[in-house]
């Protein structure tokens, strides 16, 4: 998942503080700067609660620093918009469309014609490896297939930037690995900008180019890590193991200090 060196991402100084200036003013983010490569796959690793999340919806446009710059192509990010697609945790798929259904809605929404929409959809179930399921209702599909129909669904638009919340925190282990080859060759196959937002350091180290490590809230990059490891990845050898261990034990202690941070 080799980046061309042009930034995609960029994050000057970015500060979000909720509830400023009243009771309960909480700082989640400090002074964060980073870049992100174009084509290239960025792990987020923190301790819960330290703002991955909140950066995550920053880029997405959801949310919006209280200080500082975040963008996209050198642009002001002011708001979504079809260049960056997101899969949450949760599937939040429409139970009662079909997974086709649910894969073309933001197309149909859009008012794409239906021949266009039909062959987006093919192109993408074929990615996703969900041929001969493409009429099942959520209902019917594995928890994995789900995630499968919700990450096809944010590439529906083809967007630049693939945003990915915790995608595969509620599957069991077996599935997660599953899903960790299947989104490898996602990005092989479609050279997305992806930002990926975990708690699991061996998800971090298997999935991506570089890890930012965030440090307890107020958060800011304690450390980046580059994953200078071939894929496929093997979790038991010596390199990853020697990362593993280092992400294992500077996660730890950011832990420690959010523990004991006032609640206030």
């Amino acid at each position: 998942m080799a980046s061309n060196g042009r930034v995609k991402i960029q994050a000057r100084g970015i500060q979000k503080t909720f509830n400023p200036g009243e009771d309960g003013e909480v700082r989640a983010i400090d002074r964060l700067d980073l870049e992100v490569y174009e084509g290239e796959f960025v792990a987020l690793l923190g301790p819960s609660g330290c703002g991955k999340s909140t950066f995550l919806y920053m880029v997405a446009g959801f949310a919006h620093p209280t200080q500082g710059e975040l963008l996209l192509d050198g642009k002001l990010i002011t708001g979504p918009g079809p260049d960056r697609g997101i899969v949450f945790q949760e599937y939040v798929l429409f139970p009662w469309r079909t997974a086709r259904q649910n894969i073309e809605f933001g197309l149909e929404i859009a008012g794409v014609p239906p021949d266009a929409r039909a062959r987006r959809f093919k192109e993408l179930i074929e990615l996703i490896g969900l041929k001969g399921f493409e009429d099942a209702y959520p209902q019917t599909l594995s928890g994995g297939m789900q995630q499968r129909v919700a990450i096809a669904r944010a590439l529906a638009y083809d967007p630049d930037v693939l945003l990915m919340d915790e995608p595969f925190g509620a599957l069991d282990a077996q599935t997660r690995r599953r899903m960790h080859r299947d989104l490898v060759h996602v990005e092989e196959a479609t050279h997305k900008t992806v930002l990926f937002v975990t708690h699991s350091v061996v998800e971090a180290l298997t999935l991506s180019d570089r890890v930012f490590l965030f440090s307890a809230r107020p958060s800011v990059i304690k450390e980046t890590i580059e994953v200078d490891i071939p894929r496929p990845r093997d979790v038991t050898g010596a390199r990853f193991v020697e990362l593993e261990r280092h992400l294992i034990d500077s996660l730890d202690a950011e832990v420690e200090k959010m523990m004991s941070i006032s609640p206030e």
